[in-house]
């Protein structure tokens, strides 16, 4: 398969940067032949282009991070490890949200109306949803937490079931995302179309800026928490198919998996802090 030949699992870990541009390239082919092919259903099609493009890399890497269980015995070693695989499939993550973003702000209004129909349906119903008079910052934040907690469920049960069905919760979440900040770009340019000097390129940086930095200081770590839960269910759906529950080795690969769930959840705590606290507080 051509797209196996791109990048190893091992490669990745050593340079993971580069999974940046592969995501960026996966997410500019797949909006180009979904407005192309399937305009109608270009929201959803090119969430599933970039899918069936990554899997090859999100399966690989499935099964690389399960053999380290049976080789390495040190927890702490085993995480270590484990961060390697999470911190270039964050870079793969952020190719896709930075080419989404680049689409959303150039293109024309009703192109773009198209692109991100389902994403933009999406997050209005989630401002609904999150916009009420919660009666303390408290209850906000445990609204913020259990909804979130509930795609990262379905992110290890994707993981799980499929092997690599994390990948489509992850991608899905990089649309949204990019829909959410290239709305708040588009927005906040729009005051500045009519003043075009140089003395305004400030302004033009400071808007991008905005954009990403309004949902990056929460957004990050939502999406790493994401990553290690669908890790998690990739290590356990890899263990089971090979069958390795037969081993003396699974008692330590079920304590990888609790492992590595936790630390989803803390990072999954951490957002919905951010979120309540310190994002109304900067922006």
């Amino acid at each position: 398969m051509v797209l196996e030949s791109i990048i190893s699992p091992e490669k990745a870990e050593n340079k993971p940067w580069e999974t940046f541009f592969i995501g960026f390239a996966y997410m500019t082919i797949a909006i180009v032949l979904s407005l192309w092919i399937f305009e109608d259903e270009a929201s959803m099609v090119m969430v599933f282009l970039v899918v069936i493009a990554s899997i090859p890399l999100v399966y690989n890497t499935m099964n690389f991070e399960e053999s380290k269980d049976m080789l390495i015995s040190k927890e702490s070693s085993l995480l270590k490890e484990h961060n390697k695989a999470v911190s270039f499939l964050m870079f793969l993550f952020l190719g896709t949200t930075a080419a989404s973003v680049l689409f959303y702000v150039l293109l024309p209004a009703d192109t773009v109306n198209t692109l991100f129909e389902k994403q933009s349906s999406t997050i209005e119903k989630i401002n609904k949803r999150i916009s009420g008079n919660f009666s303390s910052s408290a209850a906000a934040l445990v609204e913020i937490f259990f909804n979130n907690l509930k795609v990262l469920i379905f992110s290890i049960l994707f993981s799980f079931i499929y092997g690599t069905g994390a990948i489509f919760i992850l991608t899905w979440n990089s649309t949204v995302i990019a829909a959410a900040i290239g709305n708040t770009i588009r927005t906040k340019l729009s005051s500045l179309i009519s003043s075009m000097g140089l003395t305004h390129i400030a302004s033009y940086f400071h808007t991008i800026s905005y954009g990403l930095l309004k949902y990056s200081v929460h957004g990050i770590p939502e999406i790493m928490s994401y990553f290690y839960g669908g890790l998690a269910g990739g290590i356990l759906s890899t263990a089971i198919i090979r069958k390795h529950y037969k081993t003396d080795l699974f008692n330590h690969i079920m304590l990888d998996f609790f492992e590595i769930l936790l630390l989803s959840l803390a990072f999954l705590g951490v957002a919905a802090f951010l979120e309540v606290y310190i994002t109304p507080l900067l922006f």
